[in-house]
């Protein structure tokens, strides 16, 4: 028998803005989370992207939390990404629409004085960026001896991207007795040793790990020679507007994805977004408002960027390429399928991403099937700069140029010195100046000649 909200030890206050969003039933990480996070245990846990992580911790936070003329935050949490803060924010604000909670994010991009302006107001739930939030607690713009509450989501993200420096500088700020939640969707070495230096006895929970496939998501792929011809069957397939309704395509590089952009935008220029790290923040934000508002119907994303970001009724993902991790494709497909609805994911991979697509399928223990390639679909020899054969000059090859070894032509054999040749070279000079000049003249000995000669 299924379990609802109302039978967990949640607030009125919770229960009634729960109902205003048409949530009723717990996701089993929502579930298994909100008695262990709120009896103030230290925890962690791991579970795909689209498992609903977000109010598992927010719920049980949120409720234990009371009503403060203070102007520090009592609840910190730290999330990778700019688009999450936004994310972040807005769910809280959904949440204590019958609760007076003062909520803030920060992240870069924009004017920090105008943040710290906003601290100094007053703040309950601080979500923030890391590198942000580091910048402001050095200018000792927030104060956080009073966060009790400590939420770090998205961890292996943060580690990916390099904030390890300014994670671990954080907990030095923090009060000791504090509650740690932590949040990811895979276990790397990494999480485990930040785990180990700063988490004391946490308990785990972990629900549908990065190597399981979403049951509801349909997973299929075609194999295709480059990146031009996975441009035309790309085209091809968004044409059919009816199947694809709402498409996000990830790639690997900002370049990458600039490039399909512009390949893609003669035929879906109206319907067509973008959105990566090089693009301003409004820009980001634009893309993905007209994204889930249904304005835009295919958006082009790179990996790190759309980690969290909840984008709903996705009806395909499709990897134009094969991620180098394969955690990374199991964060690409869930975003489809979300809230117990079916998804698709189609891959797209070369020969040489072979290997790459294997390994997620080990990953899985699950065969993506392969679809016949389209005969309609044109093959293309245009190829990018990385696809591009190396040429080596035919005339070049065997002959020795002069730049290698050490940089000059061979001395011919009369030049040649051998050590011995060079040992005691001083001594010879010497020795024939001796002989010349019967005594060595030294221009003291000159002048010194000189001067009797005067006298």
């Amino acid at each position: 028998m299924p379990i609802h909200f109302s039978d967990l030890n949640i607030n009125k206050a919770l229960l009634n803005a729960l109902e205003d969003i048409g949530f009723d039933t717990p996701t089993p990480i929502q579930e298994a989370s909100f008695p262990k996070l709120l009896s103030g245990k230290n925890v962690v846990g791991i579970a795909q992207t689209g498992t609903g992580k977000t109010l598992a911790y927010l719920l049980p936070v949120l409720n234990d939390l009371k009503f403060s003329k203070s102007v520090k935050p009592r609840v910190l949490i730290v999330v990778p990404t700019r688009e999450l803060v936004i994310q972040v924010v807005e769910q809280v604000e959904l949440l204590t629409k019958y609760m007076t909670v003062r909520v803030l994010g920060v992240y870069g991009g924009v004017n920090i004085n105008t943040q710290k302006i906003a601290l100094a107001e007053g703040v309950d739930v601080l979500v923030a960026t890391p590198r942000r939030l580091y910048d402001l607690a050095v200018n000792r713009a927030v104060q956080l001896q009073e966060a009790k509450k400590l939420v770090i989501d998205e961890v292996d993200v943060m580690l990916d991207l390099g904030f390890l420096f300014q994670l671990t500088n954080l907990f030095e700020l923090l009060p000791d007795k504090r509650q740690n939640i932590m949040f990811s969707a895979t276990m790397t070495e990494e999480v485990a040793t930040l785990i180990e230096d700063f988490f004391t006895e946490p308990e785990t929970i972990s629900i549908a790990l990065s190597g399981t496939p979403l049951e509801n998501i349909q997973q299929q792929g075609y194999a295709a020679p480059n990146f031009y011809t996975k441009v035309n069957l790309l085209i091809h397939l968004l044409k059919d507007k009816e199947t694809f309704k709402k498409v996000v395509v990830f790639i690997d590089t900002k370049k990458h994805a600039d490039l399909l952009f512009d390949a893609l935008e003669q035929d879906f220029w109206s319907s067509l977004g973008i959105i990566h790290s090089n693009k301003s923040q409004n820009n980001r934000i634009a893309a993905i408002e007209r994204f889930n508002d249904n304005a835009s119907r295919i958006l082009i994303a790179t990996d790190v960027i759309a980690r969290g970001i909840d984008m709903e009724n996705i009806s395909h993902v499709i990897s134009f390429d094969v991620p180098a991790f394969p955690e990374n494709y199991m964060h690409r497909i869930g975003r489809t399928g979300r809230a117990n609805k079916q998804g698709a994911s189609i891959l797209f991979f070369t020969e040489d991403e072979e290997r790459r697509k294997e390994a997620i399928e080990q990953l899985m223990d699950y065969k993506i099937s392969q679809i016949p390639f389209p005969k309609v679909v044109p093959v293309s020899k245009q190829l990018t700069v990385e696809e591009q054969p190396v040429v080596i000059e035919k005339h070049l090859i065997g002959v020795k140029r002069k730049n290698e070894n050490s940089g000059f032509h061979e001395k011919k054999d009369k030049n040649k010195k051998t050590a011995a040749d060079n040992v005691g070279g001083g001594d010879k000079i010497k020795m024939k100046k001796a002989k010349k000049y019967k005594t060595a003249k030294t221009r003291g000995d000159k002048f010194g000649k000189q001067n009797k000669k005067r006298k």
